[in-house]
């Protein structure tokens, strides 16, 4: 089973059901059909901003999604103890996305979904060509 944790601040009215379906169906076509679960975050610009100066050594940079593979974090196992894929977590900045939203005229659930996807992909080793 795949399992997709959505957390957000109460004030962000993103859809975490549609959220969920989406990055679902992306690893199942992407081939991820056993048990595996992914974190979704849906934070503000100023956690955003610590993020990328924490990991990314950037200053005062505000990201629309960033992805954290679980393999980072120097937990990687061969075979995880409890047979579960823990692919990562997919940070989405709501207040950027409402930004960006406004500049491309697209619904801010779509862009919500589209970065979802494109952290998934990431998360998944593809990364941009």
């Amino acid at each position: 089973m795949i399992k997709i944790y959505v957390s957000k601040q109460s004030n962000y009215p993103v859809s975490s059901p549609k959220i969920k379906d989406a990055v679902k169906k992306l690893l199942e076509k992407e081939g991820i059909v056993s048990d595996a679960d992914v974190s979704v975050s849906v934070v503000g610009e100023k956690k955003m901003i610590g993020l990328a100066k924490k990991y990314l050594h950037e200053i005062n940079v505000v990201h629309n999604v960033l992805s954290f593979p679980f393999t980072e974090s120097n937990t990687e196992f061969i075979e995880p103890p409890d047979n579960i894929i823990h692919l990562g977590e997919i940070v989405l900045c709501y207040p950027k996305i409402v930004e960006e939203s406004k500049k491309e005229s697209k619904l801010i659930d779509d862009k919500v979904i589209e970065l979802a996807e494109h952290g998934t992909m990431h998360l998944l080793g593809k990364h941009h060509e």
